[in-house]
């Protein structure tokens, strides 16, 4: 990364609170993106955090299986998908190849891994959950259980997981990448437990929200901007006082529906700490620099509160002082 490169002049002058990291430029179609081999993402990653005043989380995709950003071909080790693993149901398993995974991240200075997934495989069909192999099983013992294993696991190498995608995405028959997807119909009340156990448990700090509709929760707004499903369900019904992150924004399921500006306002006003914006999905890429000038525009028009941002960032700080295995005692 160069001095002179946008990435090194954005935490320059603008300092996100974390990057993500991807293996694929998917809107160009090109096969190497940010990663190309260990020595150069290490260097990366030593790069990023050194341009940063701030302390930078960095977060990746290496869920294991079929989602890994960190693949062999590069000259990263062989990992498991989640199906795998649940379907062997050895804790022991999910915990050690979660070690391995947590072992190689902390190696490459990444501080964030987006898993464990905790949908449950409720739709077999499902081309964005249960085909991609990204469900420890279809019970939601078997998918506490396992996630408890892998957060664990992550945790005692340092990395922070993120539980995703609340409040479950395993019985959609739709992708969100591709579009609005409802589960009103298909949803059950028992792909909210795996949260509520590791909620209970210590263990889960971090969760992403999906962009499915529910119209028992909200019968308007997607997962990610309503005022009833985080705040209500989530903070005060399961008692979750961790930090809530987006999925990718630029998902169609947002992006063909909302602007920038209503989906930052609806996002703050629902209780979301940290907002994803990958820059992998659309032709025309978020930058940084606007993203905080709309925020700004959305304090001076009072249509979010300065106490809902300071909120937000001091637990973002607050927690990239700690480890996950503080955060659990």
């Amino acid at each position: 990364m160069s001095e002179g490169s946008e990435v090194y002049q954005m935490i320059q002058e603008v300092g996100p609170g974390a990057v993500i990291l991807f293996d694929q430029d998917m809107v160009h179609h090109k096969p190497v993106h940010n990663i190309s081999s260990p020595k150069q993402l290490q260097e990366l990653c030593e790069a990023l955090h050194k341009t940063s005043s701030l302390p930078l989380w960095i977060g990746i995709d290496q869920e294991g299986g079929l989602v890994n950003r960190l693949k062999p071909e590069y000259g990263f080790p062989e990992t498991k998908s989640h199906a795998y693993l649940g379907k062997q149901d050895n804790t022991e398993l999910t915990y050690q190849k979660a070690k391995d995974i947590g072992s190689v991240l902390r190696e490459m200075h990444i501080s964030i891994n987006f898993a464990p997934v905790v949908d449950i495989a409720k739709e077999e069909d499902s081309s964005i959950i249960a085909k991609r192999e990204r469900s420890f099983g279809r019970s939601s013992d078997v998918v506490y259980r396992h996630a408890k294993a892998y957060l664990e696991g992550l945790g005692s190498e340092g990395i922070w997981g993120c539980c995703k995608h609340f409040p479950g995405h395993g019985s959609a028959k739709g992708d969100t990448h591709a579009g609005f997807v409802d589960v009103t119909e298909t949803w059950e009340v028992d792909e909210l437990l795996p949260y509520s156990s590791l909620i209970e448990d210590g263990l889960c700090s971090m969760i992403m929200s999906a962009h499915v509709i529910h119209k028992d929760f909200d019968t308007q707004y997607p997962v990610t901007l309503s005022e009833h499903i985080m705040p209500k369900l989530l903070r005060e019904k399961m008692g979750f006082d961790g930090l809530v992150f987006t999925d990718d924004m630029q998902m169609r399921a947002i992006s063909d529906h909302y602007g920038i500006k209503e989906a930052l306002k609806m996002g703050l006003n629902a209780g979301v700490d940290m907002f994803c914006f990958g820059n992998n999905l659309l032709p025309e890429p978020a930058k940084l620099f606007d993203l905080v000038c709309l925020v700004e525009q959305l304090l001076d028009e009072d249509l979010i509160s300065e106490n809902r941002i300071d909120y937000s960032v001091s637990k973002i700080l607050t927690m990239k002082g700690q480890s996950p295995m503080t955060m659990k005692e």
